[in-house]
């Protein structure tokens, strides 16, 4: 078995895929296994994905008949693997090619570590460097409650998502909910559970692209959609109390001392302030969609 699983997820992703394939590819440690869910793409995507796996053997391709879902693809992608770490890869983002090697060393290194990324840099569609991504520190902490905080407050991109994971504790945390914002409440779940390391080097590149998922739906209950399509059936959705719920659900579930579990308790009411209009707007759509959905189920047929 490879030491090392990537899982790549994707759907109509065939405007950058190949280059993200290269880059993966081309990583100077080579014990791993790519493994490829496309969600029934309807580009060129299935063509570029069969072309390259026929020319190496650590490509696995699986393709999904319908439109499952991002978390679907992500979830599946996991499930999938075998690898003692386990590190989720997009399809328009690129790694420099001793990502792995290095990020291998850190968790082998020291047991204490259960996330390793790195710097990273936005790109644009053609490659070219937007701006140099700096995290705040605290993300990095000892403090399992700074460290939280840091992941669950913050409105920063999560790319740390993309860093390599122990498989071990990945499965601990469960499969990832079918929700906006899903993926920061498993940082979250994971930033509780240990530390997170930052290699020192640019190895990342983040892509900024008018058809990322965060573009293209800026309304969080259509993003939500994205997340799961099934859950298009469900009429009224208050996006963020979910997310407040899940917050919260993981505080009660860590494995804290009394202290750092008060200290999680007390950053989410820092939480509240920081996301109070969102929920106060949660509230006020769910209003008007609770009163259109009645007005249609009183309407004869």
């Amino acid at each position: 078995m490879p030491r090392v699983s990537i899982g790549l997820p994707v759907y109509n992703g065939e405007n950058f895929l190949e280059a993200a394939l290269v880059s993966l590819l081309n990583q100077t440690y080579e014990d791993f296994e790519l493994i490829i869910s496309d969600n029934a793409s309807s580009d060129r995507t299935e063509e570029i994905c069969r072309s390259y796996a026929s020319k190496d053997k650590r490509i696995k391709y699986f393709r999904s008949d319908t439109n499952r879902g991002a978390t679907f693809n992500y979830n599946r992608v996991f499930e999938l693997s075998s690898g003692e770490y386990f590190k989720w890869a997009a399809h328009d983002d690129v790694v420099a090619d001793r990502f792995l090697e290095k990020a291998v060393s850190v968790l082998d290194r020291d047991p204490a570590v259960l996330l390793c990324l790195s710097k990273v840099k936005f790109i644009d569609e053609s490659g070219a460097i937007l701006e140099q991504y700096d995290r705040r520190s605290k993300g990095l902490s000892i403090r399992a409650d700074e460290r939280f905080c840091d992941l669950v407050i913050s409105t920063h991109i999560v790319t740390e998502i993309f860093g390599l994971i122990r498989t071990s504790v990945l499965k601990q945390v469960g499969p990832q909910g079918g929700y906006v914002g899903s993926d920061r409440v498993m940082l979250g779940e994971l930033a509780l559970m240990g530390q997170f390391y930052e290699i020192p080097e640019y190895l990342f590149f983040h892509r900024e692209h008018a058809k990322t998922a965060s573009n293209l739906y800026s309304d969080p209950r259509l993003y939500d959609v994205w997340y799961a399509p099934e859950r298009a059936n469900k009429y009224i959705r208050f996006p963020y109390w979910k997310l407040l719920r899940e917050h919260l659900r993981s505080i009660r579930d860590a494995p804290l001392a009394g202290r750092e579990r008060v200290r999680c308790y007390l950053g989410m009411v820092r939480w509240l302030r920081a996301f109070r209009s969102r929920l106060v707007d949660d509230v006020l759509v769910g209003i008007k969609q609770s009163r259109g959905y009645l007005r249609r189920k009183t309407v004869p047929a």
